[in-house]
C-alpha cells in the first residue's frame, strides 16, 4: 500500500478520503468531474474460520491505502460471454471478495448528494459489482453518489447445515450473501458522507437476482433504516414460478447442505472449512440451494407474507419489467395445480410463444410489489414497462439459439446507467433515440434516489401507481404513461399464485 497524505481539516473534496477503517485515495473516473474509489474492503475476508459466518468488521489499516483497482470478484462458475457482454470483463476471482466501489461527483464532503447502491443479478450464483456495464461514472454525473459491491454467491453464500445452524446462536444458517448485502449497506450508512453522500437518501437498486435482493432487503428486519428508497428491475420474490427460484425453508436447505458435504466425503463442518475453496466450487456446480432461505432470522417469513402483513421496510418503490424477458431468461414451462389452469396456460402461451411465460410472470411480480407497497405501506410506488428493442450488430451472437432479442431480460440496465458509450467502440449501432432514452431513464433513477419520486423538470410525467387505475411508464419508442398491459396474463398469474377459496354452499 503506497503512502498518501492525509487531507487537511475541512478541505474541499479530493482524491483522499477518511473512512472508519482508515485513509484511502481514489482516482479520477472516466467521466470528468467524477472520482472513483475501487476495491474498498467493507468486511473482513470470509476465509478460514470465517467461511460461512456473518461478515465481520474490517481490520483498520494503519497507513493510507490506494484504492485504484477493483478487488477480486466472489468465487463462481463464469457463465461465459454473449454479444450483450454482461459478464465478459471480470477481475480475478477469490474467496476474499467483500469489496465496495464508489463513484462520486461531490465537490465537498458536505454536499449530501443522494446515493444509489447497486446490487447485481446472476441468480445468486454469478455476477459482480465490477462489470463494466455497472460502472457508475455516467450515472454519478447525474448528481448522485453511486456504489457497487460484491456479495458471496452459490455454496459460499447460501450453504445451510445443521452444524452451522447450531453454532450461529440464532438457530439459523445460510443467507450469508444476504448478510453481506446488509453489511455493505451498513458500511454505506457509516461512510458515505465522507464521499459527499447523504446517508438519509440512500436508494438500493438491482436487476434480476439483484432486484430479488432489493426485495429481500425490504423484507429483512436486519436492513431496517439502512435505505430510504427501493428500485427493482425484473426481479422479486412473490411468485412460485420464475426467478429467483423460490425461497427454501431452513430444514430443506440444511438437508441439501448435508448432501453436499456427504458428496465431498466431509464428515464435519470443520472438515468443510478446511477444504480448498476451488474444490468446493467444483463440487458445487450442481448445488441447487444457492438461493435465500427462510431461516427465521434474516428472513422471518416468506416475502409475500411479510409484505401482505405490512412488515416490510416501508419506503417508496420504483419497479418494473421488460416486454421480452424470455428471449434471454429461459425457464421450464411450469406445471399447474389443476387441469383447468393447465388449459388456461396453454391458451395464453401456445408452444410457439413459450418465451412469453416468464415475461408475464415477471410483470405480475413487479405489479404485485407495487400493489402491496401501496396497500400495506405508507409510500407511493412507480411502475415501468421497458419495451424498447436495443439495436444489435448484424453479426450479433446471443445465448442459446435465440435469433430475436426484443426488450430482453436485462436490456434496460445499460440505459439506466447511461453507459451506451462503453460499446460505442464495438460498432454498436446505437441510434439517436437510444442515447435520448438512456439520458431520460438515468435521470428518472437519479431523481428517485433524491426525492422518492422519479419526476423532474423536462421529463414526461410519471404517475404514481394507483390500483384502481393502474398505469406504467412505458420505455419504448416513446416515453409515456400507458394503462397496465397484458391484463389477461396478470389475472391468470394472480389466480395461480393466490387462488381464492371456493365458497361452500353454506356461505354462498
Amino acid at each position: 500500500m503506497a503512502t498518501v497524505a492525509a487531507p487537511p481539516a475541512n478541505a474541499a473534496f479530493g482524491s483522499v478520503v477518511r473512512i472508519d477503517s482508515g485513509l484511502i485515495e481514489g482516482i479520477p473516473a472516466l467521466t470528468p468531474g467524477v472520482m472513483v474509489f475501487e476495491g474498498i474492503p467493507y468486511a473482513a475476508p470470509p476465509v478460514g474460520d470465517l467461511r460461512w459466518k456473518p461478515p465481520q468488521p474490517v481490520e483498520p489499516w494503519p497507513v493510507p491505502r490506494n484504492v485504484d483497482r477493483f478487488g477480486p470478484v466472489c468465487l463462481q462458475h463464469h457463465p461465459g460471454t454473449s454479444s450483450w457482454d454482461f459478464f465478459g470483463d471480470y477481475e480475478a476471482q477469490s474467496e476474499d471478495c467483500l469489496y465496495v466501489n464508489v463513484w462520486t461527483p461531490a465537490k465537498s464532503s458536505h454536499d449530501r448528494l443522494p446515493v444509489l447502491v447497486w446490487i447485481y443479478g446472476g441468480g445468486f450464483g454469478f455476477g459482480s459489482g465490477t462489470v463494466r456495464l455497472y460502472h457508475g461514472d455516467n450515472l454519478a454525473a447525474k448528481g448522485a453518489v453511486v456504489v457497487t459491491f460484491n456479495y458471496r454467491l452459490g455454496v459460499f453464500g447460501f450453504l445451510a447445515h445443521p452444524e452451522l445452524t447450531k453454532e450461529s446462536g440464532r438457530n439459523a444458517s445460510g443467507n450469508y450473501g444476504l448478510m453481506d448485502q446488509v453489511a455493505a449497506l451498513q458500511w454505506v450508512r457509516r461512510n458515505i458522507a465522507a464521499f459527499g453522500g447523504d446517508p438519509n437518501r440512500v436508494a438500493i437498486f438491482g436487476e434480476s437476482a439483484g432486484g430479488g435482493s432489493v426485495n429481500f432487503m425490504q423484507a429483512t428486519p436486519l436492513a431496517k433504516g439502512l435505505f430510504q428508497r427501493a428500485i427493482a428491475e425484473s426481479g422479486g420474490q412473490f411468485s412460485r414460478y420464475g426467478p429467483p427460484s423460490g425461497e427454501l425453508r431452513l430444514a430443506e436447505a440444511e438437508q441439501a447442505g448435508l448432501r453436499f458435504a456427504q458428496g465431498l466425503g466431509a464428515s464435519s463442518l470443520a472438515d468443510l472449512r478446511c477444504r480448498p475453496a476451488e474444490q468446493l466450487l467444483r463440487a458445487a456446480s450442481g448445488f441447487s440451494p444457492g438461493v435465500p432461505i427462510i431461516d427465521g432470522y434474516v428472513l422471518p417469513e416468506d416475502v409475500y407474507s411479510i409484505f401482505a402483513e405490512g412488515k416490510e421496510n416501508d419506503v417508496p418503490v420504483l419497479v418494473g419489467s421488460n416486454s421480452d424477458e424470455g428471449t434471454s431468461l429461459r425457464v421450464p414451462r411450469p406445471t399447474m395445480d389443476t387441469p383447468q389452469l393447465q388449459t388456461e396456460l396453454a391458451r395464453l402461451y401456445p408452444p410457439d410463444q413459450e418465451e412469453k411465460i416468464i415475461s408475464g410472470v415477471m410483470l405480475w411480480i413487479m405489479r404485485t410489489w407495487a400493489r402491496l407497497e401501496t396497500k400495506t405501506g405508507t409510500h407511493q410506488a412507480y411502475e415501468y414497462y421497458f419495451s424498447h428493442h436495443p439495436p444489435f450488430p448484424a453479426d450479433a451472437k446471443f445465448e442459446g439459439d435465440v435469433t430475436h432479442f426484443g426488450a430482453f431480460h436485462g436490456a434496460e440496465i445499460i440505459y439506466v446507467f447511461n453507459n451506451l458509450a462503453i460499446r460505442k467502440s464495438r460498432n454498436w449501432p446505437w441510434q439517436a433515440w437510444d442515447w435520448k432514452l438512456a439520458d431520460i431513464m438515468s435521470s428518472y433513477w437519479a431523481n428517485f434516489a433524491a426525492n422518492g419520486d422519479p419526476n423532474g423538470p423536462g421529463l414526461p410525467t410519471w404517475p404514481a401507481y394507483d390500483d384502481s387505475h393502474p398505469q406504467v411508464m412505458n420505455f419504448g419508442n416513446a416515453v409515456q404513461a400507458i394503462p397496465l398491459p397484458r391484463r389477461a396474463e396478470l389475472e391468470f398469474w394472480e389466480k395461480v399464485n393466490h387462488p381464492q377459496p371456493t365458497a361452500s354452499p353454506a356461505t354462498k
